[in-house]
């Protein structure tokens, strides 16, 4: 039987290595060519056709909702549902499932990328580089699978309309906000079919371009976001997260949002489930920084409440020591539980992807941020899944309230949002396809603000529906 299987074994690898070699040595065509067979692209899904919006039969956003309630920590559930009912933005931000449900059956070119799986206008911000370059990018990779394009360009545009209102934007403000992103992802398409492919590998958004790209009259107040997000690191967390007891720094506890237990769920010592986790998560990282990060030492644990839509999953945060009590490292320890586009999006080739849904994470987010986190990786503890990175990292994001950001400047900042977008897709898709099916002219854009209103009624309605649920006792709440 052994030598069967070895047998069967070299066969496979035989053909996979045909395969690769026809792959490598095959003419591809030029970018002419696959921007001419993207124009033709309109024949079959018309780009006026992503203007429309109907909810598929069967789509119940409450059921959506409670079901993923279900998998998650239920002392925290409350908390998610009341984050959700702050606002109609707030709930779109919590009902990714719901989105993905409701884009189903709508038009796509079939051209595939490393899709966000949540794209909405608060899942981008600034963050340190390896390099310790401020860039701007998407920050949030939990829903993270191969999908189609279109479905993160939707939900960008949907959040932007939607979020427009939230600021007190009037009607005119709201399109502008979606024609911007849609806009600035068409023309950075473009741009990013003409460039090779390292280059776009290596291309990111960094504070000098960001600033560049937004209007003079902007420029100061982004600059003193950027100049908050260089001051939000380990020292400063430090400060603000600890206390000293016994000589030695220990989290500070703030019921429910940070909490430290003795026990996981599994009923295992926290001490000791930590550590065999650390120990799995350690095989994630490349050897170098696998060296670098065992120099570190625990020293405090506790469990923390994260985000609108993730409230609820499994998080930990880990204080650990380099040198000196200066020389701290926060890492958040996060669980990843299957893409929102799971059900929906069968995953290319013959294999199911990726067995650990923190490697799916860590994986799609690699692929697409450009410059991620050093200590970016994945383990699992208790048969659940997670992915690791550093709490803060000169991390920072637009306040996204009334009176925190005109119109105008959201409109612009829509705009960033839509080129950050495109270079994710251009790093994980055929750009110049994708940018041969949209074209110059703004017949896309058009689309998308039509569409974006209608998703924008539909949000209102669910919202309603949501809140109505949570009077009748439906849908339980924490109480502020």
């Amino acid at each position: 039987m052994a030598r069967t299987k070895k047998t069967e074994t070299s066969a496979e690898d035989a053909t996979r290595a045909q395969e690769l070699s026809s792959a490598f040595t095959a003419r591809k065509p030029t970018v002419d060519e696959r921007m001419a067979i993207g124009k033709t692209l309109r024949d079959r899904v018309p780009r006026a056709s992503h203007g429309v919006f109907e909810r598929p039969p069967g789509v119940d956003p409450v059921a959506i909702l409670l079901a993923q309630a279900r998998t998650r920590l239920p002392q925290l559930v409350p908390v998610r549902h009341a984050r959700m009912l702050q606002s109609p933005f707030a709930f779109l931000r919590g009902s990714a499932a719901v989105m993905a449900a409701d884009l189903v059956p709508s038009p796509t070119t079939a051209l595939r990328v490393q899709a966000c799986g949540d794209m909405h206008v608060a899942n981008f911000g600034v963050f340190a580089s390896a390099e310790r370059q401020l860039v701007f990018a998407i920050n949030d990779f939990d829903e993270t699978q191969p999908g189609p394009w279109e479905w993160d360009m939707k939900r960008l545009a949907a959040s932007a309309y939607v979020a427009s209102q939230h600021l007190g934007g009037d009607r005119e403000a709201r399109e502008a906000a979606v024609r911007s992103a849609a806009a600035s992802y068409r023309q950075r398409m473009r741009r990013y079919a003409g460039m090779g492919l390292l280059e776009v590998w290596y291309d990111t958004i960094d504070s000098a371009r960001l600033l560049e790209a937004i209007s003079p009259w902007w420029r100061n107040a982004a600059s003193a976001l950027l100049d908050k997000a260089r001051k939000r690191n380990h020292l400063q967390v430090l400060d603000k997260m600890t206390d000293l007891v016994d000589d030695q720094h220990r989290i500070v506890e703030q019921h429910p949002f940070i909490v430290r237990v003795s026990h996981t769920s599994a009923g295992r010592p926290v001490d000791d489930a930590l550590g065999h986790f650390l120990a799995a998560y350690l095989d994630s990282l490349a050897p170098e920084r696998r060296f670098l990060f065992s120099r570190y030492t625990v020293l405090d644990v506790a469990q923390k409440v994260v985000g609108v839509g993730s409230v609820g999953t499994r998080c930990w945060v880990v204080l650990m020591q380099g040198r000196d009590e200066d020389d701290p490292l926060f890492l958040q320890i996060k669980e990843a539980q299957p893409s929102v586009l799971a059900p929906y999006v069968q995953w290319p080739g013959p294999n199911k992807g990726p067995q650990n849904q923190g490697q799916r994470v860590v994986v799609g987010q690699r692929l697409i941020q450009g410059s991620p986190d050093i200590f970016l990786g994945w383990g699992q503890l208790d048969g659940t899944d997670f992915y690791v990175r550093q709490l803060r990292d000169m991390k920072g994001g637009v306040e996204l309230e009334m009176g925190e950001t005109t119109p105008a400047a959201f409109a612009e900042y829509c705009g960033l949002c839509g080129w950050a977008l495109a270079l994710a897709h251009a790093k994980s898709g055929d750009a110049a396809m994708i940018a041969g099916y949209l074209g110059k002219s703004d017949g896309f854009d058009d689309a998308l603000v039509r569409f974006a209103a209608a998703y924008a009624e539909q949000t209102l309605r669910d919202y309603e529906t949501f809140a109505a649920a949570a009077r009748s006792g439906a849908v339980e709440v924490a109480t502020p």
